[in-house]
């Protein structure tokens, strides 16, 4: 794990996402391994820091959904993401509705009603973990459901989605003008100092926000003119080929970045 701050931890070694801890005694787990036998390894490794308490689910991306079925511990979400979750069919198959993820390659999961959330809120929440204060603040840019989580003793926040580096998030369900606003907020978190952790990247800063702000304005632009695209399904996967030389990936990743 690397130390963040005093009360952060965080791990990149699994896939699907970047796990994180807040500990102080109990500990708040953000995001899960997206297989089972991980999970477990997981709940071993943080153990020495304290006692799972609660699961933070940043968003309802399938990556990090199938993980936080095995968890066992109760699970914080926003309202829009307990609400989509509750409608999903408890069996889970991949390759169904192909989204660019890792969870694309799972052949079939079940018990995903395990991950609906016991926790949620709307705009905003405060949990007391040991004596810290934990805020959670609704910015549903890259998916309804999506949030953020304010650690303020250490000055970590933790923004999900939000901001990717390595490769793009998933744009299916984005509100871009949203995202772009959210952007430009998380430069005045910079600027008073603050610590960002992206669930695909880990540790980010003005670069990696800036980055995403370029990458979000040329997915408005390409959608505006293949507003009058005579074969929408062969312009947009033209565009989807320009869009992927944005980032260097590896050759295996290179289908679920298109």
């Amino acid at each position: 794990m690397r130390k963040i701050s005093a009360t952060v931890q965080i791990e990149t070694k699994y896939l699907g996402a970047v796990l994180s801890v807040i500990h102080d005694g109990d500990l708040l787990l953000v995001d899960a391994p997206l297989r089972q036998e991980e999970g477990r390894e997981w709940l071993l490794q943080v153990s020495d820091l304290g006692t799972p308490k609660y699961l933070a689910m940043m968003d309802s991306h399938p990556d990090r959904v199938l993980g936080a079925r095995n968890m066992e511990i109760p699970i914080i979400s926003h309202s829009s993401t307990a609400e989509e979750l509750s409608q999903w069919s408890d069996t889970f198959k991949g390759g169904t509705h192909p989204i660019g993820a890792e969870s694309d390659r799972v052949k079939r999961v079940s018990g995903i009603q395990r991950a609906v959330p016991e926790l949620s809120f709307q705009e905003h929440m405060e949990l007391f973990l040991g004596k810290l204060e934990i805020k959670f603040l609704h910015r549903p840019s890259p998916r309804p459901g999506a949030m953020w989580i304010w650690e303020g003793r250490t000055r970590v926040l933790f923004v999900g989605d939000c901001v990717t580096k390595a490769e793009p998030p998933y744009f299916g369900t984005a509100n871009l003008d949203l995202w772009l606003e959210h952007l430009e907020e998380l430069r005045n978190w910079l600027s008073e100092g603050c610590k960002l952790i992206a669930s695909r990247d880990g540790l980010v800063g003005r670069d990696e926000v800036n980055q995403t702000a370029r990458f979000v304005r040329k997915i408005q632009t390409r959608l505006d003119k293949l507003d009058e695209a005579d074969d929408l399904k062969a312009d947009a996967a033209k565009v989807a080929s320009q869009l992927a030389k944005s980032f260097r990936v590896a050759a295996i990743q290179q289908e679920l970045v298109h």
